[in-house]
């Protein structure tokens, strides 16, 4: 029996990391959760799942959902609250699926106490990737990816020799715009960048996707999880979504892992690594029904996110925290409608210029920066 603390229980991956661990109740616990400010979604939660421990945003929000509870419950709030769930003694493994940076000093906890860290919080690694691996390789934890691309990455990889890569492709649906012109970007909604044609994920990881700043972030954070050089990591559209990434070897072959597009799976394999179990929720891969996969170079002008985020990732130091800090307030913006999609990038690419680069940054750094830039983006976006 595991005992799991589940980081960002009411968003899309943790919502799914909980059909896994009611998919097998001998095998998997639910310790402690955590989430923002979503009393109505966290409430089923934890009436099914009765988790020893819950942490929430602040002090508000812990008020507000006593009011819905009975009994004695652990009830903490905080970012250091995360942290002390994260190194629980009871906690077996972290599953870090919070959003934003607000997951970074959790997981570093949880990696000096040599947790079983299963990672879906893109923002760790791409802010503060030299920390975390350092942590990592100090400690001698294996961070488990649970982005489907990197957990298929992880999977081609078993028991091959790093030094014997040639590349990594990631793979791309390309999201809820890929078949449509720049100027057919200039006036839509936030209703059509939601409808993602694959997969069920969260709002701010949709835009993401239809902007192709995911998988941008993606790139710097196969960079950090596999030690690749940017030059080695390509990324191809594939609509489909059945080839989740690919590993080229020095000889050209090809090593791929093919699914459903289901989150779950590679979910429960970060759970059950090294081993293998059923999952009854998902769907056989039917080859012949699909008939078909296509493939598509990446347009770097047409997904100008992408680009910016290889420059960032191969610049370095801070400029991948201003790229992500300054993402997420131009996400959040349009989500509001304050802007317009097409604004997202030129905001993103405005902090970028006017960054002055910190080298090797420690943490307090990457927060000050990260901070500064969401204030700044906030600040400039009203004359984009």
């Amino acid at each position: 029996m595991k005992n799991i603390t589940l980081l960002g229980a009411t968003g899309s991956i943790g919502v799914q990391t909980l059909d896994v661990i009611e998919a097998h109740p001998e095998q998997f616990r639910l310790f402690a959760i955590s989430f923002g400010e979503n009393v109505e979604k966290a409430l089923p939660i934890i009436k099914k799942f009765r988790p020893e421990w819950i942490v929430v945003k602040n002090d508000q929000v812990k008020q507000h959902l006593n009011s819905f509870l009975s009994g004695n419950h652990n009830i903490i709030a905080g970012e250091t609250a995360l942290e002390e769930i994260s190194t629980h003694h009871k906690t077996d493994v972290v599953v870090n699926a919070v959003m934003g940076s607000v997951g970074l000093k959790a997981t570093l906890s949880a990696i000096e106490q040599r947790k079983q860290v299963a990672i879906a919080n893109k923002e760790t690694l791409v802010t503060a990737g030299h920390l975390v691996m350092n942590k990592a390789k100090e400690h001698q934890v294996n961070l488990l990816p649970i982005d489907s691309e990197h957990s298929a990455i992880f999977q081609a990889l078993n028991g091959e020799s790093r030094q014997q890569i040639e590349k990594i492709i990631l793979t791309a649906s390309g999201g809820s715009f890929r078949d449509k012109s720049r100027d057919e970007l200039k006036n839509v909604t936030v209703e059509d960048a939601l409808n993602h044609p694959n997969w069920s994920m969260g709002a701010k990881i949709t835009i993401d996707s239809a902007t192709m700043m995911n998988k941008g972030l993606e790139v710097i954070e196969a960079h950090w999880l596999f030690n690749i050089p940017y030059e080695k990591i390509e990324v191809i559209q594939h609509k489909e979504s059945i080839i989740h990434s690919m590993v080229e070897f020095v000889d050209y072959s090809v090593i791929a892992q093919l699914g459903t597009p289901d989150m779950r799976v590679p979910i429960q394999y970060a759970l059950t690594y090294p081993e293998r179990m059923k999952l009854p929720q998902s769907e056989h891969l039917d080859l012949a029904k699909i008939s078909k996969l296509h493939f598509k170079e990446m347009d770097f002008s047409r997904f100008p996110c992408l680009k910016y985020a290889y420059e960032a990732g191969k610049t370095g130091g801070t400029m991948p925290a201003v790229l992500n800090a300054a993402n997420e307030v131009a996400v959040e913006l349009f989500l509001k409608g304050k802007i317009n999609f097409l604004e997202i990038e030129h905001l993103v690419a405005k902090m970028l210029e006017n960054h002055d680069v910190i080298t090797n940054p420690d943490l307090e750094t990457i927060q000050s920066i990260d901070k500064e830039t969401r204030m700044k983006a906030r600040n400039i976006s009203g004359s984009l």
